[in-house]
């Protein structure tokens, strides 16, 4: 089973951080990556640009719509993901917890639907 892992935290923690804490948080992540690599789950990956660089697409009566920014003011924004396969949801909550932003954010856990079978009916 596939599911991805959303990673939300504030944005404004990383400006006040050092330096030094800002590079102890990539190696964690790099070493937490390398593990999730190491054990076959990771399917792919990626850290996202600030949540200012953000382009929202709508289209109403047919018209595309876009705003600079997120759809919605939020206190944590989405951060980042990882996109892996495990047997279980259980198996995605003990990797969820491991990543380095559960500690002070939040990580989402959306299962991967089966395009499969949705294509069937």
């Amino acid at each position: 089973m596939q599911y991805m892992l959303l990673i939300y935290s504030d944005e404004k923690t990383w400006s006040a951080m050092s330096e030094s804490q800002i590079k102890q948080v990539y190696k964690d992540y790099m070493d937490y990556t390398h593990e999730l690599a190491a054990s076959g789950a990771l399917m792919g990956g990626s850290e996202l640009a600030p949540v200012a660089t953000a382009t929202t697409v709508r289209v109403r009566n047919g018209k595309v719509l876009t705003t600079d920014g997120p759809f919605a003011e939020t206190k944590e924004q989405l951060g980042g993901y990882y996109l892996i396969d495990v047997p279980h949801l259980d198996d995605a909550i003990k990797w969820a917890a491991k990543i380095p932003t559960a500690l002070n954010g939040a990580i989402e856990i959306r299962p991967q639907t089966d395009n499969q079978a949705a294509n069937k009916g």
